[in-house]
């Protein structure tokens, strides 16, 4: 079994009132088999670094001081030296994958289909969930075995998480009216609180990286994990791992 934590970074916003350029959805793609040790990697970091709460990208900022943020008590050079750890830590496992969808909002509501936000998230969650089932069947094809997967998406609210959730069953089951393509998801969209999840909050991460590289130009984090994103066999991330109109260099690749 194969588990798919989500978490976003930024909002999708209301037809031209755009704050931010893109919003990015992130995926961590966890087998069950390797939780338990990604758990108490994450349990023994926390530790070291003595995190008792939640980690959050925005925690990370130097300029964040707010109460509830888990890394008040870190100096800036601190929170970036247990940020790269963390780094470290999603890139340690090879069965660990991530994949990434950066919506431009600007293109997505020149389709006919986009007229409000809720659009925009539900379309960037289905290209992603394509690129889930993609993964999976994968594993099937190469590895012979039967590779399924569920999917678990941070809480939003009630109204954005049941609207969430009616997409993903009519997806499932097909019920848009035509032949289910998701042969390896089952069970309905599973959404958890992310204080209480440890693949959402390292999603956060994901997310967080993605809308960093897009909308303020910076790769640095992106760069320290971008080897475990999930590529073709000639290893094309495009479409593979990373789903976007706007195809970047990072700053590794450039220089």
């Amino acid at each position: 079994m194969y588990i798919m934590f989500i978490d976003e970074s930024g909002t999708p916003p209301p037809p031209n009132k755009k704050n931010t350029k893109y919003f990015v959805l992130g995926a961590i793609i966890i087998p069950e088999l390797k939780w338990h040790s990604i758990a108490r990697d994450l349990r023994l970091l926390k530790q070291q670094y003595c995190v008792s709460g939640e980690i959050k990208w925005r925690f990370f900022s130097p300029n964040n001081n707010k109460p509830n943020n888990s890394l008040v008590h870190l100096t800036t050079h601190e929170r970036f030296s247990f940020r790269d750890e963390l780094c470290s830590l999603i890139t340690k496992y090879k069965s660990i994958k991530l994949m990434s969808v950066v919506a431009n909002t600007d293109k997505y509501y020149e389709r006919a289909s986009i007229n409000k936000p809720d659009n925009v998230y539900h379309l960037a969650y289905k290209q992603l969930m394509e690129r889930f089932q993609y993964y999976l069947q994968d594993l099937s094809r190469t590895n012979g075995i039967e590779a399924n997967g569920v999917i678990v998406c941070d809480h939003r609210n009630s109204q954005n998480d049941m609207s969430l959730r009616t997409l993903h069953q009519k997806l499932i089951s097909g019920e848009d009216g035509y032949q289910s393509k998701f042969t390896r998801l089952i069970e309905g969209l599973f959404i958890a609180p992310s204080h209480m999840s440890v693949g959402i909050q390292l999603a956060d991460i994901i997310a967080g990286a993605m809308f960093r590289w897009y909308e303020k130009d910076d790769s640095k984090v992106f760069d320290k994990i971008k080897n475990s994103f999930r590529r073709s066999e000639s290893g094309d991330i495009w479409g593979y791992g990373i789903v976007a109109c706007d195809r970047k260099l990072s700053d590794a690749e450039s220089g």
